[in-house]
């Protein structure tokens, strides 16, 4: 087991620091809400605003700032400021780049696998237990919280899939819930969340929102702040694609904690660790997910640090959940034997398959994501959900 020296040691300070604060908020329960009609997450319209309800007949489900307002006195309304003056806005890419960077989109999986996959579907009895499946997931996906769970997605290296992994989770998350979802991008070395998530281009940051968002805004002028995404989602990223741009620790934490109250999810993109704000992020968020490529030194490496995670609190590990994401297809792995061994240290795990959609780098169209994919995906976002929930009993 490493020993806790370095940048593991700085981890463990901040673990623990973050474990003796508890992350418990006020209230603490959790209702089960109606499952909805339909399974999978698909794109809204492009900037299309749903806080009257979603168009497709999904339940209609209390949002996270009508429950707040039940547990709290009201709070006389001011209007906070408008985004009139400030940063200028900036193209996510340069215009004739971004012509030559076009392209269409491939589906996640070939047409003959689609085809072979309906065949075995009609002739078996996989249909009932899908449906079934799906039920549960969406259960799980549509409790109501009572304060905004943090969910810090990081990795231990580059490369690993990490902002892939927050843009289908945030996404599902809006897909089934009914309170506001935020993407919040703290890794602003030229992350390539934005361009996972189809923004088209940037204007405030966290670092410029540390400072503006007051306790007297309503959700309309914090979202006046933040690039607007399909199904009641919204983006604040970390730079504005500028090389040298920094973000202390402190900004983080001011930015979080005026925006928490706004939106049921955060589902935050952190550097990759032994970065400080990662550590940061980690510590204070309910669930935490590890991103790793699924290789030999992926797996490798993971095992290790899950092994020196054991020393730390018990909910560290129990509230960590190690996605292994395939880069290559048929890489000849025996991926559910690592899973099973990444387990036994007391962390979840699941298995992201290589999807060729996502192999492309661009924008994440979840109607062109393979079937097995959106059903990890679901599965991880209903895992990580639910290990939220169970970390605020702590």
């Amino acid at each position: 087991m490493p020993s806790g020296n370095g940048w593991q040691g700085d981890v463990l300070r901040d673990l623990r620091s973050g474990a003796e604060q508890g992350t418990q908020g006020p209230g603490g329960q959790t209702n089960r809400a109606s499952a909805p009609d339909r399974a999978l997450p698909a794109q809204g319209a492009e900037g299309q605003e749903q806080h009257a309800g979603h168009p497709d007949g999904r339940p209609q489900q209390a949002g996270y700032q009508e429950q707040r307002q039940e547990q709290q006195a009201p709070v006389a309304y001011a209007p906070g400021p408008r985004p009139q003056s400030g940063p200028g806005s900036q193209l996510l890419a340069d215009e004739g780049l971004a012509d030559a960077l076009r392209s269409k989109p491939r589906h996640g999986e070939s047409v003959a696998a689609r085809a072979a996959r309906a065949l075995r579907r009609t002739l078996s009895s996989s249909a009932a237990r899908e449906v079934a499946e799906i039920t549960r997931t969406a259960a799980v996906l549509q409790q109501p919280v009572t304060t905004g769970r943090q969910i810090a997605v990081t990795s231990i290296r580059g490369g690993a899939g990490k902002s892939t992994v927050a843009a289908l989770l945030g996404t599902t998350y809006a897909h089934y819930r009914r309170d506001p979802v935020l993407f919040l991008e703290a890794d602003p070395a030229l992350g390539s969340l934005p361009v996972r998530l189809g923004a088209k281009s940037l204007r405030w940051t966290t670092s410029d929102i540390a400072d503006i968002v007051k306790p007297a805004m309503s959700l309309l002028d914090v979202t006046g702040y933040l690039v607007q995404l399909p199904d009641n989602a919204w983006l604040l990223p970390a730079s504005q694609g500028q090389i040298g741009v920094m973000l202390d620790s402190k900004a983080y934490e001011r930015a979080v904690v005026a925006l928490r109250r706004y939106f049921g999810v955060m589902v935050i993109d952190c550097e990759t660790l032994p970065a400080e704000v990662a550590r940061v992020a980690l510590a204070a968020a309910h669930g935490r997910v590890l991103t790793a490529p699924a290789t030999p030194e992926g797996i490798t490496s993971t095992f290790s640090v899950l092994q020196w995670m054991r020393g730390l609190p018990r909910q560290v590990i129990a509230g960590t959940v190690v996605v292994l994401t395939e880069l290559v297809p048929h890489s000849g792995l025996d991926l559910d034997e690592a899973a099973r061994r990444l387990k036994s240290t007391g962390a979840s795990v699941q298995i992201l398959p290589y999807d060729r959609h996502l192999a492309a780098g661009g924008r994440v169209h979840t109607e062109l994501l393979a079937h097995p994919t959106r059903e990890a995906a679901a599965r991880l976002a209903a895992d990580v959900f639910q290990i939220s929930l169970s970390q605020q009993r702590h």
